[in-house]
């Protein structure tokens, strides 16, 4: 049994006065030498400007102030924090569930490769975000201000080309959609690193799973009144993509197909995903798959309901509320990492 806890940020501000308060939050934290260790020293910074500019401009100003308060050239804060080019991840696992009430997801790493960053950010020109960081500005998941929802699933990382990660790919969607329709539209024009699956819904009712690769983008979005997410393609077209061993996911995403039986509700997803003797919480950290944390968020009310493995503590706040000011008492969520 280990401790293990994650850090609560709060910003509102311009992007490039957001980057310097995140460099003053993380310049002292392990994690910085975490992102040393699996980045490049070098990317092409031309083309990660063209990518941003065309999806979400104002995170180039986000590394500029990271830059100048980390004391280190804007080019190497590119390498460590934008997302793009970044070297072959290792494999996750991710389980999200959707309903036209709410948005439950467990997120399964190891806490050596965790941020371990919970971020509530309202930025001047882009939509006011709260969700788990990942690389330091992009996201694992999280909602922003319209009440759109997104989370990533990996599936494969075989196909691979220099593009923007997952997780930038979440931080681009939820600064700058408002809704699952337009989420879809962003993720067929970003050009992606590797395969991935999406998880959205939004405050329309709407829900969607977009598979991605660096090829090709397909969309499930049938009317079904619940939706479920893991770690492998559907789309007939996309299968190919996926591992030659996906029993994990298929496991998974047959139990979830049995919850619009039981009819479990709000709370009732939350406390499940986050139960240690749940099915869909794991504890296997050392082989990169150990549940890290639980999100959830409900539309009606703009709830969110958050916790760590094991945490002593639930995060439960309504976000429009911080939206419109009440900055959260809390800095820190506190958990237990037992294998």
């Amino acid at each position: 049994m280990s401790h293990f806890s994650v850090d609560i940020f709060q910003s509102r501000n311009n992007a490039y006065e957001i980057g310097f308060e995140l460099g003053s939050f993380v310049r002292k934290k392990p994690v910085l030498f975490t992102f040393q260790q699996f980045t490049k020293d070098r990317i092409n910074v031309k083309t990660m400007e063209e990518i941003f500019n065309n999806t979400a401009p104002h995170l180039v100003d986000v590394l500029k102030g990271l830059s100048d308060r980390l004391s280190i050239p804007y080019e190497r804060a590119c390498a460590l924090f934008s997302g793009f080019d970044v070297p072959k991840p290792d494999a996750m696992g991710c389980t999200s569930y959707m309903t036209s009430e709410c948005y439950v997801r467990n997120y399964d790493f190891s806490p050596d490769l965790y941020d371990g960053i919970f971020s509530l950010i309202q930025p001047d020109n882009a939509y006011a975000t709260a969700g788990y960081n990942l690389q330091l500005l992009g996201l694992h998941d999280g909602v922003n201000e319209k009440g759109l929802v997104a989370g990533l699933h990996f599936v494969n990382n075989d196909r691979y080309e220099e593009g923007i990660s997952a997780w930038m790919s979440i931080r681009i969607l939820l600064d700058c959609c408002s809704t699952v329709e337009e989420a879809v539209q962003m993720l067929k024009q970003i050009p992606h690193a590797t395969c991935y699956n999406f998880s959205l819904a939004d405050s329309l009712g709407n829900k969607a799973v977009v598979e991605a690769s660096p090829d090709s983008v397909s969309v499930r979005d049938n009317n079904a009144e619940c939706e479920s997410c893991v770690n492998h393609f559907q789309t007939e077209s996309m299968i190919h993509f996926n591992r030659k061993n996906i029993d994990g996911s298929l496991r998974r995403k047959k139990y979830l197909d049995t919850f619009s039986h039981h009819n479990l509700k709000d709370r009732e997803l939350f406390d499940h995903f986050r139960n240690p003797e749940s099915p869909l919480f794991f504890k296997n950290y050392n082989e990169l798959f150990g549940t890290l944390h639980t999100f959830f968020y409900r539309f009606e009310d703009s709830r969110i309901l958050t916790a760590i493995a094991n945490g002593e503590n639930i995060l439960d706040f309504n976000f429009n509320d911080w939206v419109n000011g009440k900055d959260l008492r809390i800095s820190e969520l506190v958990g237990e990492i037992m294998e």
